[in-house]
C-alpha cells in the first residue's frame, strides 16, 4: 500500500513539474513576441492613416463614405495625392453638389489618390480627361477602320488619310494614303470613357486628345477622304516616319518620263518669174 502511495506521490510531483515548465515556455515566448513588437514600433517606422476602398470602384460611380475606411500605412511609401482624414476625402458628404466620381477603376483595399477621384461637385466627363491645351475631337470609324473593335480608351493610334491627291510632273490626280498623326490618345469610344471593358466592341466614332492644329487637320481630312485607325502598342515609344503611298508606288510602277514633242518647221517651196524688171516668188507645193 504505501509503494503505491510512493508511486502516486512521485507521478504528481512529475505532472507538476511538467507544468510549469510549460507554463515557463510559454511566458517565455509570450515576452519575446512583446519585446519584438516594442522594438519593431521603436524602429523609426512612421505609420499615419490612409484611405483605402472598402470594395472594388468603377468609372463613373459616385464615392461614398461607406465605400472608404482608414488604414494604417508607411509615411516612406506612401504614394502622392492619398487622404489621411475622412474630412478631406469628403468635405461635406451631405450636400450632392460636392460628390466625388471616380474617374479611373480602383480595386478593394487599393490607397484612394486624387488622380483617381474627381475635385468635390467636379464633373466625371471628358473635360477632366482633357490635359491643358488638348481638345476633343471625334473620328467616324467602322469595323475595318476601327481595328475590329479592340480599341480602348487610354489606347494610342495612328491616324491614316486615304484620298484623291494632285502629284506628278502632269499633276495628276491620284488616290493616295498619307500617315497625318502619329500615336494620338483615344479618350473615348462611342460614349464610353472607361477602358475596364473586357470584350470588343463595334464603335461608330472614336475621341481623340489632340492639338487645336491637330484638329484642323483631322477636320480637313475626315471631310476631304477616309480615315483609318492603326493601333499602337502599350510600350511602344517609336515615332513615325512621314509615310505616303500611292498605286504605282505600291505595285512599284516608274514614273513614265514626258514625251518630248519636236515641232517639225513648215518648209515653204516657191518659184521665181521674172516680169520686166521685177522678180516675184509664187508659192508652190513642195515636192519632197
Amino acid at each position: 500500500m504505501r509503494a503505491i502511495f510512493g508511486l502516486v506521490l512521485v507521478l504528481g510531483l512529475g505532472l507538476a513539474g511538467f507544468a510549469v515548465y510549460m507554463a515557463n515556455q510559454y511566458i517565455s515566448g509570450f515576452e519575446a513576441e512583446l519585446a519584438q513588437a516594442k522594438n519593431a514600433q521603436s524602429s523609426g517606422v512612421k505609420l499615419i492613416d490612409v484611405a483605402v476602398a472598402n470594395r472594388t470602384l468603377a468609372y463613373g460611380e459616385t464615392l461614398t463614405p461607406k465605400d472608404a475606411r482608414l488604414v494604417k500605412y508607411p509615411a516612406y511609401a506612401l504614394p502622392a495625392g492619398v487622404f489621411s482624414t475622412a474630412a478631406d476625402l469628403f468635405p461635406d458628404p451631405k450636400d450632392p453638389d460636392k460628390r466625388r466620381v471616380v474617374l479611373r477603376p480602383i480595386e478593394k483595399n487599393e490607397v484612394i489618390m486624387a488622380v483617381k477621384i474627381t475635385k468635390p461637385g467636379e464633373d466625371a466627363g471628358l473635360t477632366s480627361r482633357l490635359e491643358r491645351g488638348m481638345r476633343a475631337f471625334a473620328i467616324k470609324v467602322d469595323v475595318a477602320s476601327g481595328v475590329s473593335g479592340f480599341l480602348r480608351p487610354d489606347d494610342r493610334v495612328d491616324v491614316y488619310w486615304t484620298g484623291e491627291s494632285l502629284s506628278g510632273a502632269n499633276a495628276e490626280r491620284r488616290e493616295v494614303t498619307k500617315l497625318i498623326e502619329s500615336s494620338v490618345k483615344l479618350i473615348a469610344v462611342d460614349q464610353t470613357a472607361s477602358n475596364d471593358g473586357a470584350t470588343a466592341t463595334i464603335a461608330r466614332t472614336v475621341t481623340v486628345s489632340a492639338t487645336p492644329a491637330q484638329v484642323a487637320a483631322l477636320a480637313q481630312a475626315q471631310s476631304t477622304g477616309r480615315l483609318s485607325l492603326s493601333l499602337v502598342g502599350a510600350e511602344d515609344d517609336t515615332v513615325a516616319d512621314s509615310i505616303e503611298i500611292d498605286q504605282r508606288s505600291l505595285l512599284g510602277i516608274e514614273e513614265e518620263a514626258p514625251i518630248e514633242t519636236v515641232e517639225i518647221e513648215k518648209q515653204i517651196c516657191t518659184i521665181r518669174t521674172r516680169r520686166g524688171a521685177e522678180v516675184m516668188e509664187i508659192p508652190i507645193p513642195c515636192t519632197n
